[in-house]
C-alpha cells in the first residue's frame, strides 16, 4: 500500500508539471535565448520533440525555467537550474520538457 501511495504521488507531481500552461516567452528575450544556447551546448537531445506542441525539449525546458523564476530574476536561467538552489526547478522543468 505504501508503494502504491508513493507511485500515485509521483504520478500526480509529474502530471501537474505536464499539465502546466505557461506564458509564451518573447522570441527575443535575452534570458531565454541564453538558456537555449547553453543547454544545447552542454546537453544532448535538446532538439528532440517535447510533449509541448511546437517546442523541442530545449525550448520547453527553457520556457519552463523562464516562467518559473521570479519576474525580477536577471541571472542565467540554465546556470541557476544547475545550482544547488535551482535543483527543484531543474527537476520540474526536466519533467515538463520530457528531457530527463
Amino acid at each position: 500500500m505504501k508503494h502504491l501511495l508513493m507511485t500515485l504521488a509521483a504520478l500526480t507531481l509529474a502530471g501537474s508539471a505536464l499539465a502546466q500552461q505557461y506564458n509564451t516567452v518573447p522570441t527575443d528575450d535575452v534570458q531565454y535565448m541564453q538558456c537555449l544556447i547553453r543547454v544545447n551546448k552542454l546537453y544532448d537531445g535538446g532538439d528532440a520533440k517535447s510533449p509541448i506542441a511546437g517546442q523541442n525539449k530545449a525550448q520547453a525546458y527553457c520556457s519552463c525555467l523562464w516562467n518559473e523564476t521570479p519576474d525580477d530574476f536577471r541571472g542565467n536561467l540554465s546556470k541557476f537550474a544547475d545550482s544547488e538552489r535551482g535543483k527543484k526547478l531543474d527537476k520540474l522543468c526536466a519533467k515538463y520538457s520530457n528531457w530527463e
